[in-house]
């Protein structure tokens, strides 16, 4: 994790007014009562040039210092790309052909661009606020809700400097996750979440030419490969009005959850050292405030959990399809992203640390081979229909029952599903009227 100081400097062996191992002043002379003062006039003074250069970024993450951060790592660090701006494009119309045969959601994506890696976190901060401010808003009020009201009468003013460097630690967490997610990452939604623009897809070259080295492909097939992928997930992004919406929200919804146990407040004060802000921020990773998941979490959880599998078998499936006899070596490399999106490593521990869970699909190969059985059975376009509205799609339990799903998807083959679900609604609603007048 991030190891800058917050803008302050430790002494140097030669600075000037170091103490020896008496305590007293090099040369024999008696320590300065005074001193102590001097250094914490000293640090208030580096802390404030520290508060003015930080950026202007509001909230409880200074994402100002986080794109900073971010950008500086990845300078130091980006290969070139492997691939023109026009190969990126050519691989996704290309990709578009194909899956026009394999799904009836038509083309999600306007354009398909090529992004450094500097350029995903360029356009993926808007998304990126949205997740962490819930966590970060109730990490940091956690501490203050619990003081007593004459503690935070008394404070004053440096609850608000606390705060501020509050929103720069995780700033510089948040800048140094994206750094490393940035120089991983293949497509804009390589982590199951729509995090770009809409109707945008994209490709990171250098990446994709990083993670093509010892799979003995081609480039240009792994680049086609890669486009199908992003295609898929921008045509369901972009035709399931609510998946969007739903992902990020219940995200939102487990990070709005969090509690924190402040009676570890104690602990946390014994390891903070006035004299070394960079200690704030190692209390902060100490695990002193984790968070404790509840029951309603645990939910948010496994909704998020199941979605996650829903979007990525999905398109497994029809990127499988879509290629097809196309791409010779096609089926290694799904099952290279397969294991690689569903074991997790250093992007899921990243995200983990950010948000606070795991992006983990833990039953991707289940959603896979419900969605092929749906299809084989019912045909794709009743397979893709289930999309329609978030009742109809499969949860938890459906993947443990495939076979069951399928038959319920089988036993409305000749009816609107959207109607039906409306006719369904509308009979429980005059039950419950009719058990209102009853009581």
């Amino acid at each position: 994790m991030n190891e800058l100081p917050f803008g302050f400097n430790l002494p140097e062996p030669d600075d000037k007014g170091k103490k020896d191992s008496s305590g007293k002043q090099p040369g024999g002379g008696q320590e300065n009562p005074f001193d102590a003062f001097s250094q914490l006039g000293q640090m208030l003074s580096q802390l404030g040039q520290m508060l003015s250069q930080a950026g202007t970024s509001a909230g409880p993450v200074n994402y100002d210092l986080a794109k900073q951060i971010a950008m500086q790592r990845l300078a130091e660090t980006e290969p070139a790309g492997a691939e023109s701006p026009e190969a990126v494009a050519d691989a996704a119309r290309l990709a578009e052909v194909w899956l026009d045969a394999a799904t009836i959601l038509p083309a999600g994506a306007q354009s398909t661009k090529s992004w450094t890696a500097k350029d995903w976190v360029e356009k993926t901060l808007p998304t990126w606020q949205r997740l962490c401010d819930p966590v970060a808003r109730r990490m940091s009020g956690a501490w203050v809700e619990a003081l007593p009201a004459e503690a935070k009468d008394a404070a004053g003013p440096l609850l608000s400097m606390v705060g501020q460097m509050g929103g720069m630690a995780f700033g510089s967490q948040l800048g140094n996750a994206l750094a490393q997610l940035g120089a991983e990452v293949l497509t804009s939604t390589d982590i199951g979440l729509p995090l770009g623009p809409e109707t945008t897809g994209a490709l990171l070259p250098a990446n994709i030419s990083k993670f093509s080295e010892g799979l003995e492909r081609p480039a240009s097939e792994v680049l086609v490969f890669l486009a199908a992928r992003e295609a898929a997930h921008q045509r369901l992004f972009a035709h399931v009005p609510w998946l969007r919406q739903r992902l990020l929200a219940t995200v939102e919804e487990f990070a709005s959850g969090i509690t924190v146990d402040t009676s570890a407040l104690e602990q946390l004060a014994t390891q903070i050292d006035p004299a070394n802000p960079q200690s704030i921020e190692q209390a902060m990773q100490s695990g002193v405030l984790e968070p404790q998941t509840t029951p309603e979490q645990q939910a948010a959880l496994t909704r998020l959990e199941t979605l996650l599998a829903l979007v990525e078998g999905w398109v497994d499936v029809v990127v499988a399809d879509a290629v097809g006899d196309r791409l010779p070596g096609a089926d290694a490399l799904r099952e290279t992203l397969r294991r690689r999106r569903a074991s997790g490593g250093p992007a899921e521990q990243t995200f983990a640390t950010l948000v606070g869970l795991e992006l983990r699909p833990r039953k991707l190969r289940a959603a896979a081979a419900l969605w092929r059985l749906v299809g084989d059975k019912h045909g794709i376009e009743k397979r893709d229909g289930i999309w329609a509205h978030p009742d109809l799609v499969p949860t938890a339990a459906d993947l443990d029952e495939p076979l069951d799903f399928a038959d319920r998807v089988g036993a409305t083959s000749d009816m609107d599903p959207i109607a039906e679900l409306e006719r369904t609604r509308r009979k429980d609603g005059e039950k419950d009227a009719d058990d209102d007048k009853e009581s």
